[in-house]
This record gives structure tokens, C-alpha cells and sequence, in this order.
């Protein structure tokens, strides 16, 4: 089996951005790069499937409409884009491949060979979150590899931090790795690759994990100061128990723990503003039908401003 870094592109900016960001953790990884372009045939379909920008959505209905089947016209954006992604990331490797079928299918078929699937996603303006699209989340739901969501406008300096003059460079370090990590359930696959993304960047794993507040809360009733400092230090060494091996397992990796009551999307997309990325997990369900994909993640997924990684695991 072949294992790269494999990325949807349509030409729209999130893929492009997607494209960028693919070839960038390629190199990280010495792993060759596989941009995926697919041709679904006709107008109707490609209007259903949000992971297409609306340049590419005219450009599939004018040909469609002239009865042009796909051929080298279709080949232009995967060429000219691999072209300029050899010459700003010299050492990767990159090909390209063209698939026919429904996006959604054709990049989960791709993503079989892939040791990560990357693909893109778009602003909501005004309202403060982002489009995944149909097809970003059909992938995410069936597939086992993991699957990283890029924005739109995702540059290499907003994962590094800023030069001593406070300007957005990507010579300096990396901000941390961010991630979700629910100890009730931890999962050894999630947690090897946040570990493993940190390693690779050198930069430090931030944990973040969240309990619940105490049912009195709900019913207003006088906070108890003293059993809610008791909940937090059990929480917090429950947390600590968890990545202990893993701390031993890499020693290199700085780890930050964060234990706090509340939301949990909300404190993983809080501390996504200062992250180079973020790693939740998917639960795999057995079910054909319907999309699943959990509450937390389906929110970071929409809310994060960093690129986020979703790891499926049983």
C-alpha cells in the first residue's frame, strides 16, 4: 500500500489553501504528496457538493453544457497547481490523479492509500464560522484516516509564532499542538497522533480536557467552593494518569495540561486561536446511515481558527 499525503483540490482558495498546507505536512512527515481531482459529469450533482467553490461549480456546468467531456482542459488546475507546489516546496514529491464519481465517495476511495487526507473549508462571513460542506463531512464520517480541515486563507505563519518584532513569520517556532482529549474514554490512536504532530513540529502538546459542573449549578443553588476545588483536583489527576505513559513514551514532547469545568468545544476552540493545529476524535459508528460525528468535534470542526485533524478510532 502506498502512504502519502493525499488532498481534494477543486481550484476554489480553500483548496488551494488546503493544497498548501498538505504540502507543507508532507515534508514534515518525508511522506510524497497526491493531489485528488474529481469529475463528478454534470452541473446538478456538483451544485449539491459545498466542497467546490463557485469557480469551479461554472466551470463544471459550462463544460457539461457544451457536452465537453473531461480531457486536458480538465487536467489544467491539478498541473498548474502541483507545478507551483514543487517549486515552493522543493524535496516533496508530488503527482497528481483524476477520479470520476460523487466527491464525497471518490475522496474516501482515495483516502484508502493515504496515511492523511486534507481538504478544505470556507469562511461563513458575519457569522463568525465556517462551512464544512456535505462532502467535508460525508468524508469525515466514512473514513478511518485521519482527516485534517484547512480554512480558506490558511497561511504558514499563522501556525508559527511571532518573529521578537511581533510580526507573523514562518521562521520561528510552532505554536502548540492542541488537543481535545476526553479521559473517559482516551483513545490511543487519538493521543499517538497529537503526540506525534507535536514531535514533528517540536513544539509543545497542550491538553485540554473538560468535567462537569456540579448538578447544583443547574438548579441554582449556592456554589460549594470546596467540593468544586475536590472535582477539579481529581479531574486534573485523572487527566495526569492518562498521558503518563505517553509523557514517557516522548520524553521531548512538552506536555501542558488543562483541566476546567464547562463546555468542552468551547475550551478546545478557545484554545484553537493560538494553536498550528488541533486534533479531536470520531468515534466510529457501525451505522450506514447518516452522518456521525460528534457534538464536540462537530462544533470545533465549524468554530476552530486553526487547521483541525479528526482521528477516527472505535
Amino acid at each position: 500500500m502506498s502512504r502519502n499525503v493525499t488532498v481534494g483540490l477543486d481550484g476554489s482558495p480553500e483548496s488551494r489553501a488546503a493544497a498548501e498546507w498538505a504540502a507543507r505536512e508532507a515534508k514534515l512527515r518525508g511522506l510524497p504528496l497526491r493531489l485528488v481531482h474529481v469529475w463528478e459529469g454534470g452541473p446538478e450533482p456538483m451544485a449539491q457538493a459545498p466542497l467546490l467553490g463557485a469557480e469551479r461549480q461554472q466551470h463544471w456546468s459550462e463544460r457539461s453544457e457544451t457536452g465537453v467531456p473531461p480531457g486536458e482542459g480538465w487536467g489544467r488546475i491539478p498541473r498548474e497547481t502541483a507545478e507551483g507546489l514543487r517549486l515552493r516546496h522543493p524535496g516533496v514529491d508530488v503527482t497528481t490523479e483524476q477520479m470520476t464519481g460523487r466527491p464525497a465517495d471518490a475522496l474516501a476511495e482515495a483516502s484508502k492509500d493515504a496515511a492523511l487526507l486534507v481538504l478544505g473549508s470556507r469562511g461563513l462571513s458575519g457569522i463568525g464560522g465556517f462551512l464544512i460542506g456535505s462532502v467535508g463531512m460525508s468524508v469525515i464520517a466514512h473514513t478511518g484516516t485521519p482527516v485534517v480541515l484547512v480554512r480558506a486563507g490558511e497561511q504558514a505563519a499563522d501556525e508559527h509564532e511571532k518573529d521578537p518584532t511581533g510580526i507573523p513569520s514562518a521562521a520561528t517556532a510552532y505554536r502548540p499542538v492542541v488537543l481535545g482529549l476526553d479521559t473517559s474514554h482516551p483513545d490511543d490512536t487519538v493521543i499517538a497522533f497529537a503526540f506525534e504532530e507535536a514531535a514533528r513540529r517540536s513544539t509543545t502538546l497542550r491538553v485540554v480536557h473538560s468535567w462537569n459542573l456540579p448538578p447544583y449549578f443547574a438548579y441554582g443553588l449556592p456554589a460549594d467552593p470546596e467540593f468544586n476545588a475536590e472535582l477539579s483536583r481529581q479531574d486534573a489527576a485523572e487527566l495526569a494518569g492518562v498521558l503518563r505513559p505517553w509523557r514517557q513514551k516522548y520524553p521531548d514532547v512538552e506536555v501542558v495540561e488543562e483541566s476546567r469545568s464547562g463546555s468542552p468545544a468551547n475550551h478546545v476552540i478557545d484554545a484553537s486561536r493560538e494553536a498550528s493545529l488541533v486534533v479531536v476524535g470520531r468515534r466510529v459508528r457501525r451505522s450506514p446511515f447518516g452522518v456521525h460525528i460528534g457534538t464536540v468535534t462537530h462544533a470545533v470542526l465549524h468554530h476552530a481558527t486553526a487547521p483541525v485533524a479528526v482521528v477516527a478510532h472505535d
